[in-house]
């Protein structure tokens, strides 16, 4: 599906203007841009404590994690990344997961073991970053994925966690009038099931965050930040360098529920990554918060 979601599944195997909008809580004041620690994947493997060092220099405040495996994040387990967080003035708020072996047979015990490594983390949203559909089955396999969404939001629930789908792009190919997306958002229960939109395959694949949110305003808490390279835009850049209007985004943040967004660098990956997130927490911070 995407270079993220591969790495997962190897290392863990206005509608209307009287509808009530969520109140717009992202932290503007301390300014708590986050950070898809998969735009690091090269360096946090070698040296986990330097490289989280660096991002909270760099201007972060929050993170969202991946690739937690055999009971550890790059080395730690969950106890030591928290402390780890902590000591450099940090939060995890978001951590992407998988849930393909509970859509393949039901079971949940990889699902268990990841909530509560999100849990011990101090994480508020276990993400799902690219579940599986069963494309033969058309518009009926986005339906049962729904279903299945439905079902892990329960658990991450009851451990006090609440669940939200990250997309990509193939979300949007059309059915008939209708796309896989639509029916994620249509088809779960909005009390349950949250999305993290990441802005950037949205517009990748010829779609409109600002029409999105206006269909289904509140159920976007999260969002990935992200630039499309103005020649190459199947390559990302630093945000402010490319070719997304984040700032019209950015404005309709309160009607699209948005708490928490994290910058990503997913493709074009740079020789000096540490500056590249630098260039993004700047901008962001100057121009869109």
């Amino acid at each position: 599906m995407n270079a993220r979601r591969t790495f997962l599944k190897q290392a863990g195997l206005m509608a209307g203007a009287s509808l009530v909008i969520p109140s717009f809580a992202f932290d503007k004041v301390n300014k708590n841009v986050g950070l898809q620690l998969y735009t690091l994947r090269d360096d946090l493997p070698k040296d986990v404590h330097t490289v989280i060092e660096k991002v909270a220099q760099a201007g972060y405040k929050e993170v969202e994690t991946y690739g937690f495996a055999d009971g550890k994040f790059w080395g730690l387990t969950p106890k030591e990344f928290k402390a780890l967080l902590e000591a450099n003035g940090l939060k995890a708020p978001s951590g992407h997961y998988l849930m393909d072996e509970f859509s393949k047979d039901g079971n949940i015990d990889k699902l268990k073991i990841d909530i509560d490594a999100a849990t011990s983390i101090g994480g508020k949203y276990f993400t799902i970053a690219g579940a599986h559909v069963d494309t033969n089955k058309g518009i009926d396999g986005f339906k049962k994925t729904a279903e299945d969404f439905n079902k892990v939001a329960e658990l991450a629930k009851n451990a006090g966690l609440k669940f939200a789908y990250h997309n990509h792009d193939f979300e949007f190919k059309k059915f008939g009038d209708t796309t896989g997306y639509d029916v994620y958002l249509s088809e779960t229960d909005k009390n349950l099931v949250n999305f993290e939109l990441d802005l950037y395959w949205v517009v990748r694949s010829g779609n409109d965050p600002l029409a999105l949110f206006k269909k289904y305003p509140g159920r976007f808490p999260m969002w990935h930040v992200k630039d499309m390279d103005k020649t190459k835009p199947e390559w990302n850049t630093e945000v402010g360098n490319g070719s997304i209007e984040f700032k019209s985004i950015f404005a309709q943040a309160d009607l699209s529920g948005m708490k928490h967004f994290f910058v990503e660098h997913e493709s074009n990956y740079k020789p000096n990554p540490i500056g590249s997130i630098k260039t993004s927490c700047d901008y962001i911070k100057a121009n869109l918060i």
